[in-house]
C-alpha cells in the first residue's frame, strides 16, 4: 500500500508571519507529491507582538475566503482541510473562547505555545536570548508550565511542536540543550492529554531536529498515546511536505502503527 501523505502544518498569508496564498501552498503539496494539506494559521487571544489582549474579533470571514479560493481551484488534485494554530491560549482562556465561539467549522485544531511568562514579559520564543545554558533552562521550565496549562484546558485538537525551545534554542542561538531533565514534566504533559482524548503533532521542523524527537514520542507511545499529526510548519511554499516521509518512518521505529488526518475535528486514522 503507497504512503498516505499529509502536512497538517502549515501557514499562509492569513498568518501575519507568512505570505504565499492557500492556493500556492496547496500547489506546492501537489507538487510534493502530498495526498491531503490543512491550513493552519495563526489565531491568538493577544495582538501579534505583544502580551495585549486582542480586542478586534477575529477576521473568520478572511480565513474561509482564502479556503474557499484554494478549494475552488485545486477541485479534487488534492484533499485540503481548514485547522487553525491556537497559540498561547493561557494568556486568558476565557478571552480565547469568547473568540473561538464564532469560528466557522474547523476541521483541526493545533494547541501551541510560543511566548514564555510574565516572568519573562511574555517574550517570544523567537526572541528569547538567555546568556546561560541556566537561563536558557529557565526559559524551557517556563515554557513547560504553559503548556500543562494548555493541556488541562485542552480546547484542541492536537498539541503542537511539545519542544519548540529546542528550535530558537539550538538552531539560533547556537546552543546545544535537550529536554533531559524534564521527564517528568513532560511525562505530565503527556498524560494529561492522553486521559482527555487529545494527540500531539510531530512537527518535522523543516527537516531538522523533530519536535518532538524520539524519546518523547517513545514516552507518548508508552503512556498509550495514538493521536498523531505530522506537519512541517511551513510557512512558504518550499517547506511544504518536508521530511514528512522520513518522519513517518520515526513513527514506525517508536512503535506507532498509525497516525491522523482530522475532518470535522474527528480524527481519520492512516495504516503507517
Amino acid at each position: 500500500m503507497p504512503m498516505y501523505l499529509a502536512d497538517y502544518h502549515t501557514h499562509s498569508r492569513i498568518s501575519p508571519d507568512a505570505g504565499t496564498s492557500m492556493i500556492g501552498l496547496a500547489e506546492a503539496a501537489i507538487g510534493a507529491g502530498l495526498d491531503e494539506l490543512c491550513f493552519t494559521d495563526h489565531v491568538e487571544p493577544i495582538v501579534w507582538g505583544s502580551t495585549e489582549l486582542r480586542r478586534e474579533p477575529y477576521d473568520w470571514a478572511a480565513l474561509t475566503e482564502e479556503y474557499r479560493a484554494a478549494r475552488e481551484a485545486m477541485g479534487d488534485r488534492i484533499t485540503l482541510r481548514l485547522g487553525i494554530e491556537l497559540g498561547d491560549a493561557p494568556w486568558n482562556f476565557a478571552h480565547t473562547e469568547r473568540m473561538i465561539a464564532d469560528a466557522p467549522e474547523l476541521d483541526f485544531v493545533i494547541g501551541s505555545v510560543h511566548m514564555l511568562s510574565e516572568r519573562f514579559h511574555g517574550v517570544d520564543l523567537y526572541f528569547f536570548d538567555p546568556k546561560t545554558e541556566e537561563e536558557a533552562r529557565e526559559g524551557m521550565a517556563d515554557y513547560l508550565k504553559r503548556v500543562r496549562k494548555l493541556a488541562e484546558w485542552g480546547r484542541f485538537s492536537v498539541l503542537g511542536h511539545l519542544t519548540l525551545p529546542l528550535r530558537y534554542l539550538n538552531e539560533n542561538r547556537g546552543f546545544h540543550l535537550t529536554f533531559d531533565g524534564f521527564e517528568s514534566e513532560i511525562e505530565d504533559i503527556l498524560r494529561t492529554l492522553v486521559g482527555k482524548g487529545l494527540g500531539i503533532e510531530l512537527n518535522t521542523n523543516r527537516g531538522n531536529t523533530p519536535l518532538p524527537d524520539e524519546k518523547w514520542l517513545r514516552m507518548y507511545r508508552s503512556l498509550g498515546g495514538e493521536i498523531i499529526t505530522l506537519g512541517t510548519d511551513a510557512h512558504s511554499p518550499n517547506y511544504v511536505g518536508c521530511a514528512i516521509r522520513e518522519r513517518q518512518q520515526l513513527l514506525k521505529d517508536c512503535g506507532f502503527t498509525r497516525f491522523c488526518t482530522f475532518e470535522k475535528m474527528r480524527p481519520i486514522w492512516h495504516e503507517l
